[in-house]
């Protein structure tokens, strides 16, 4: 029974003693409301505090960098130029006490955020050409960014600004408004840059023709430098052939020197008989077993039998 009575005023002081302790961790800051309204100083380190249990009421806020991610929106340049151009930022929640005093949570301070950011994002895109939006800086384009060589740099203006300027400037214009809801803007960066769908097909046709002119270019320097290469062949194979030819003649031409110097040689040794040799190649050249001739007693091709066969 006493047991029973001793349980009872444990129990209520637990459930008291977790209602009235809360833990901060180190990504989190916490403002202690009684009714309704910020009492004390947030509680920005970590550790286990204590507040009244059912009266007071602990309200988490992130300590963290968070995101804020833009709504793409089509904006004029200087220059006339329509852009889709889609932002994002990255914040922070410093006073946490102004925070919840003024926007109360993550969701009313993201709807500022699309208030000040997009105002400051479309106030400088307005007040620069193209140029100044799409590049850094002056450095030389290695493709000209369009696919033509003859494009001047004049043809693309000068910058005098650049892209990062421009996010620093809606940086610096963003942040002071931003003081008063106890938020610092870390950073403003451009996600994305493209050119409304009207711009978009006439900058498209213009870079199909460009690429085309220059497909066309190189065709025409493949097919000079292919007519070059057939030409070299025809003539490196002329000058192969003829030098061939040339040799050729000239050992037919010893050859032919070497046999008349060796036939001359015969003859003038033996005349009747190199006479006679030559009229028996001519005989086995002329006549097989199926050659009739139809020759005169005194002609002189039969001369050889005649005297053959006066011999026998």
């Amino acid at each position: 029974m006493k047991f029973r009575t001793l349980i009872i005023p444990i129990v209520i002081v637990l459930i008291v003693f977790f209602s009235a302790a809360y833990i901060v961790d180190e990504t989190e800051q916490v403002v202690i409301t009684q009714f309704g309204r910020a009492i004390g100083q947030p509680k920005k380190d970590p550790g286990l505090y204590f507040k009244i249990p059912l009266i007071q009421h602990a309200n988490y806020f992130p300590k963290n960098l968070l995101e804020w991610d833009g709504d793409p929106g089509q904006i004029p340049t200087l220059d006339k130029t329509f852009i889709w151009v889609d932002t994002f930022s990255r914040w922070k929640i410093v006073d946490p006490l102004k925070f919840f005093q003024t926007v109360n949570n993550v969701v009313g301070a993201l709807a500022r955020l699309d208030d000040i950011i997009d105002a400051a994002v479309r106030n400088f895109i307005t007040s620069y050409p193209l140029i100044e939006t799409v590049r850094k800086t002056n450095r030389e384009l290695d493709t000209f960014e369009m696919g033509i060589d003859q494009v001047k740099k004049t043809d693309l203006g000068e910058v005098t600004m650049g892209r990062g300027k421009i996010t620093r400037g809606i940086l610096e214009q963003a942040q002071p408004k931003l003081e008063k809801f106890g938020i610092e803007l870390v950073d403003v960066k451009i996600k994305m840059l493209n050119y409304v769908e009207e711009v978009q097909k006439s900058v498209y046709g213009r870079m199909i023709a460009e690429r085309r002119q220059i497909a066309e270019k190189f065709r025409s320097e493949g097919q000079g430098e292919a007519r070059k290469i057939e030409g070299d062949r025809e003539k490196d194979l002329k000058l192969i052939t003829s030098e061939a030819y040339r040799k050729a003649q000239e050992i037919k031409g010893k050859a032919d020197a070497e046999a008349t110097l060796i036939y001359a040689r015969a003859f003038s040794r033996d005349p009747d008989f190199y006479s006679f040799l030559k009229t028996l190649d001519i005989y086995r050249e002329t006549m097989d077993k199926d050659t009739a001739l139809i020759l005169s007693t005194d002609s002189e091709f039969l001369k050889y039998f005649k005297g053959y066969g006066a011999i026998e």
